[in-house]
């Protein structure tokens, strides 16, 4: 049976290999990552793609309370 906390570091695990998967796949990527780490207006946008992605990881497949 899987706990909430093991399926919290799958899912962090898997949101970290999707990342690396993605730098090494797509060249632009890690270009866009090594610009947005020397301009801080771009860094923004970095962070906001993250936190996006994070949340559509938590938030897929929860049910809304009710």
């Amino acid at each position: 049976m899987i706990t909430p906390r093991k399926r919290a570091i799958l899912q962090v695990g898997s949101l970290i290999v999707v990342a690396i998967l993605l730098i090494f796949l797509f060249k632009p990527a890690a270009a866009f990552a090594e610009m947005a780490a020397r301009e801080l207006r771009y860094f923004w946008w970095l962070i906001l793609l993250v936190a996006l992605a994070i949340w559509l990881i938590w938030g897929i497949g929860r049910r809304p309370k009710s």
